[in-house]
């Protein structure tokens, strides 16, 4: 039904120019490309170089090959692009993996988990890249280019002054035979350059219809082998997709004015190229680029500010296209179930941050619903509690699970991360609070009444405590007082609970300390007022 329905919407579409591709609907051909896209093994790949840390750009890319695979019960690969050795950043390789496993979204097949088609690291794979290059080379589908840095930057010079795009000539493709094997058999430096040829067939992409760009009226011949021996991306990435049998390639569309070229390697190699489908990119809310700079975007960041992993994959789909609905509170599950590749538009999916807390609180909410979940939680509050206030606990009742439990229950659809709990904010519920008798006074002359009325309810309350019950019962209270209002009442509990002016409820808090503890801080109020 997908195949059909995404036939029938290229159908109608009409000649478009877009991004320099002159897009058009050839009924025949798109509909027999369209149709074949999910038949047979679906293999997609992730592909990232790790000259960087993985980010939200990247993560949402990834998470659409692992829906696409998981979708069609498919196989999702990693695989990294790290021929470009200059600009590697120690520890980003297995950051990245590490990334996606924290994300829940684990490669079937990548460096640290292996498989058939390995390695899958590209600096262990230069073989197979030189191989493939001498292959073009011998069929005259690529040439030794010698052309110094000098000139290439004279060439790039000259057209910038002249007001073009900046195009290698293609020089070296003219050299003779025997010009070319004097100057390997000198030893001189050269790289492998693929001869660009006119007659690009068109194809069809998944999400922006059929797609055709001639390259070689607008481009200089390439380089697919460095004066290093490494390949550029262009020959690496058709050369790993091929051995690696990729079935579908998804990818950002900032790759889209690229594949017409890498089609032409596909020609030139006689392989049968992947299906392609480029994701429209993942904007700011404004519509200017997400930019690594920000620092914010880098997904460690997230993990260490407290960030659910479910709530980032919510908001960078939620935010975008390709799902039957569009909801917050989605986990990934839902998300393969959801997912409909024909829904993806070509419009750039602008990303919210500043709801990201309200999607975060929503899957905090999910967790601690769910008993394994909350048990993890658990653990994790309790580590951190232990670490913000290791001499200051006075009671290690706090840290008991069923405790803790009750103080997650109580506050899930209030808090946004985990980490709240851990702040000042909520430091009562973990740690004395320090009180002084002119705080008191200031707020009303009957705290010592008002103190003994809550000793009494606390006494008199058999069964285990409730909010809504509490709540009443308080209300009740504040009328025994003669000269105090429920405001200054309630203002005066706060602080013996407390020590702040603010927070949840006063009902609630007690329920979270328990009648012990309760009886503690009001017997600590009664002697304070006793002072006064």
């Amino acid at each position: 039904m997908w195949c059909l329905r995404g036939c029938q919407r290229y159908h109608l579409k009409s000649v478009v120019i877009h991004g320099g591709f002159r897009c058009s609907t050839a009924v025949t051909n798109t509909l027999r490309r369209c149709c074949s896209t999910v038949q047979g093994q679906v293999r997609v790949r992730f592909a990232p170089s790790p000259t960087g840390f993985l980010h939200l750009g990247g993560l949402r890319t990834a998470l659409y090959n692992y829906i696409f695979a998981k979708k069609y019960g498919g196989s999702f690969i990693l695989r990294l692009e790290d021929t470009d050795q200059s600009r590697l950043v120690p520890g980003a390789a297995e950051s990245i993996e590490d990334m996606l496993e924290w994300a829940g979204i684990p490669p079937d097949e990548s460096p640290r988990q292996g498989g058939p088609v390995g390695p899958y690291l590209q600096s262990q794979r230069s073989d197979l890249y030189s191989q493939t290059a001498l292959q073009l080379v011998e069929s005259g589908h690529a040439y030794y280019c010698f052309c110094s840095s000098q000139r290439l930057e004279l060439l790039k010079k000259d057209a910038l002054r002249t007001g073009q795009t900046p195009r290698y000539d293609n020089r070296c493709r003219h050299l003779r035979a025997k010009q070319v094997q004097e100057k390997l058999a000198q030893g001189a430096q050269h790289v492998i350059r693929f001869r660009l040829e006119e007659g690009v067939e068109p194809f069809q992409d998944l999400i922006f219809g059929l797609n055709r760009h001639e390259v070689a009226q607008v481009e200089g011949d390439p380089v697919v082998i460095k004066a290093d021996g490494f390949p550029t991306y262009h020959l690496a990435n058709i050369v790993d997709d091929h051995h690696m049998k990729i079935s579908h390639v998804l990818r950002g569309s900032e790759w889209l004015i690229s594949t017409s070229k890498h089609l032409l390697m596909y020609r030139a190699l006689g392989w049968q190229p992947p299906t392609y489908g480029h994701l429209p990119l993942l904007m700011n809310k404004d519509g200017s680029k997400l930019s690594k700079r920000q620092g914010d975007i880098f997904i460690q960041s997230y993990q260490r500010d407290g960030v659910l992993p479910e709530a980032l994959l919510d908001i960078t789909t939620n935010c975008g296209s390709g799902f039957n609905t569009n909801r917050m509170g989605r986990k990934i599950d839902e998300l393969i179930s959801e997912f409909n590749p024909s829904k993806i538009t070509t419009h750039s999916a602008l990303l919210d941050l500043e709801k990201l807390p309200e999607f975060n609180k929503i899957h905090l909410q999910q967790r601690i619903e769910d008993e394994k979940q909350c048990h993890l939680l658990i653990n994790d509050l309790r580590g951190q509690i232990q670490q913000t206030y290791t001499a200051e606990i006075p009671d290690q009742e706090v840290l008991h699970e069923d405790y803790i439990r009750r103080v997650l229950h109580l506050r899930k659809g209030h808090i946004s991360s985990l980490k709240e709990l851990a702040s000042p904010a909520y430091a009562y519920l973990w740690v004395r609070p320090s009180v002084s008798s002119q705080q008191v006074a200031a707020l009303t002359p009957e705290a010592h009444h008002i103190a003994s009325l809550v000793l009494k309810l606390i006494e008199e309350r058999v069964e285990e405590l409730a909010v809504d019950r509490l709540s009443k019962d308080l209300k009740t209270l504040a009328k025994q007082t003669k000269a105090t209002k429920y405001r200054e009442v309630m203002k005066l509990l706060r602080l013996a609970l407390s020590g702040l002016q603010q927070g949840p409820s006063v009902a609630e808090m007690m329920v979270s300390l328990g009648p012990a503890e309760i009886s503690h801080r009001f017997k600590k109020l009664l002697l304070l007022s006793e002072t006064i």
